[in-house]
């Protein structure tokens, strides 16, 4: 239910009382049932008031370089990966982020990803590798993380990421994709990432559910001149 967002943050969580009479269940198993939600960092108990839904939130910083698996695994939850799409391109792809337009040189390897936080679905991705940089890379299992991949079976190291934030609404079939009962509001980022000097390793186009995530930045003043 708080997954699904039909008890939304600050709800009250029904009590032992409530679980027993409802679910039928003895009272070890409805304590239990509530400190297995506490523990998971779903709710919080509040002495003498009751219990309630956290804000569950998953924070990305802009200013860190770290992929989805690590951000889920900081924020306390379980990541998992779903490969829907998948294709071989021998032309080139060129997008245009932040005003500047980027070509990826063929030929690369798209691949379509559902990225999940303990079963729930949290973000959609589209990712254009190169596949001069990442020869034969379609023949790995690519429901891992792509970072280490990138490191361990490539010896790539990651320099640079540029991305364009905008805001976009989850309807139509969008909610399947997501497994939604109603429209939401999302992030969509789309980037792309160099490996040395204009040497571009992937390009992304990314949604992130807006529900779910709040993305971060920091930024310090400029010298006086």
């Amino acid at each position: 239910m708080i997954q699904h967002g039909e008890m939304p943050v600050g709800a009250t969580v029904p009590s032992e009382n409530e679980i027993i009479e409802k679910y039928n269940v003895s009272n070890t198993t409805a304590r239990k049932a509530l400190h297995e939600l506490e523990k998971a960092g779903w709710v919080t108990r509040v002495k003498g008031k009751g219990t309630f839904v956290r804000n569950n939130v998953v924070e990305r910083s802009i200013n860190r370089i770290f992929g989805f698996t690590k951000n889920m695994l900081e924020a306390g939850r379980k990541p998992s990966t779903k490969l829907i799409g998948f294709h071989l391109r021998d032309g080139d792809h060129t997008r245009v982020i932040n005003g500047r337009e980027y070509s990826l040189k063929g030929p690369f390897c798209e691949i379509e990803r559902i990225r999940y936080a303990d079963g729930v679905p949290m973000m959609k991705e589209t990712r254009y590798i190169s596949l001069r940089f990442c020869p034969e890379i379609h023949r790995k299992d690519l429901e891992h993380s792509l970072f280490n991949i990138y490191e361990k079976s490539f010896g790539i190291q990651m320099m640079e990421f540029n991305q364009m934030l905008s805001t976009v609404l989850l309807e139509g079939n969008w909610l399947k994709v997501f497994d939604l009962d109603r429209p939401v509001p999302a992030f969509r980022v789309e980037g792309v990432t160099f490996c040395g000097k204009d040497l571009i390793l992937e390009i992304e186009d990314a949604y992130y559910r807006g529900d779910m995530y709040r993305f971060s930045a920091k930024a310090v003043p400029q010298p006086k001149t």
